[in-house]
């Protein structure tokens, strides 16, 4: 059993090397080689097996066909540009969400073994005049360059699903919180921040008032829902290949006194509320109310509650 990571120098990349690797097995078989491909060089890790880092950009064709050329049974398309950095910088957005995507399709295509690819997409991929509850066949209407960007990806790796190209699984992620490290160019970015600067007691701005509704997984969950998603049955998945995943809703007032029952009073008053109009526009147009029924019958799951989230990064991700 032959891996590759895109994106495998990211948070959920390594998060998802580290649990395979823990794991030795994937589909029924023993993992003999894995390989995390990013823009910049992944941080190695240990395993039972061999794992190659690669230093690789997407949109360069050649490059993904002379990677997969190794072989290739399990593709765990990861990498992007996120949502607020695909708003600010369009032709980096398509050329890196979009051709990028389409490059691993092609090159995946030209396996002589149909390879499944797990592809993370995005909730952003809704929007505009649709029902405020999204259920399995509520129609793609984005409202953000990265949002298309996406839905244009899942598209294609529909049809290549059906075509046989490629036997293709793409899950629409919630907003992953609490993500370890620093903020970055997500519009969502916050929805982590507000937890995990004042938990290392560090100040943090929320952007949104306390009834903003956040539709969420914890990184935990996250990567076990992809290793799931490479061994879900194709004949299980239907022709619906693209769905999204479990997660839970709070508020984001109520998930700050999950914290202060967590961690007490002190990283509570660490947050500022200070609303941006900006990054208001972004997230508002994000549907929150999801009934995931399809990922739920596969055996996806939630997390059980934000207070775990906190106690999951407590345990693995603080900087201390």
């Amino acid at each position: 059993m032959r891996i590759i990571i895109t994106g495998g120098g990211g948070m959920l990349g390594q998060k998802l090397a580290r649990l395979l690797a823990t794991r030795g097995r994937l589909r029924g078989q023993e993992i003999s080689h894995m390989v995390l491909a990013d823009i910049v060089d992944p941080k190695p890790i240990e395993a039972g097996f061999p794992v190659a880092c690669r230093k690789l950009d997407i949109t360069d064709r050649a490059a993904i066909d002379a990677l997969l050329s190794e072989g290739v049974d399990v593709i765990f398309h990861l990498a992007a540009i996120v949502s607020g950095q695909s708003e600010a910088e369009f032709d980096l957005g398509l050329n890196v969400n979009f051709f990028g995507s389409y490059n691993v399709f092609e090159a995946a295509r030209a396996m002589p073994n149909c390879p499944r690819v797990v592809f993370t997409s995005s909730m952003a991929v809704y929007g505009g005049e649709i029902p405020e509850s999204i259920v399995d066949w509520t129609c793609l209407n984005p409202q953000t360059s990265y949002g298309a960007e996406k839905a244009a990806a899942e598209l294609l790796l529909t049809d290549y699903s059906r075509r046989g190209f490629l036997d293709g699984v793409g899950l629409r992620l919630p907003t992953i919180s609490i993500r370890p490290g620093k903020p970055n160019k997500a519009a969502s970015s916050f929805m982590s921040s507000i937890f995990r600067e004042p938990l290392q007691g560090q100040e943090a701005v929320c952007p949104v008032g306390p009834d903003y509704p956040h539709f969420y997984l914890s990184p935990r969950r996250c990567v076990e829902n992809l290793a799931h998603a490479a061994e879900v049955e194709a004949a299980a998945l239907g022709m619906n290949r693209c769905f999204v995943l479990p997660g839970r809703i709070h508020m984001i007032g109520d998930m700050v006194e999950a914290m202060r029952r967590v961690a007490g009073d002190a990283p509570v008053k660490l947050i500022r509320w200070e609303r941006d109009p900006e990054v208001e526009q972004i997230v508002l147009g994000w549907k929150a109310f999801i009934l995931p029924a399809k990922a739920l019958k596969l055996g996806f799951v939630a997390d059980a509650d934000f207070e775990d989230n906190l106690r999951y990064f407590l345990e693995e991700d603080i900087e201390r």
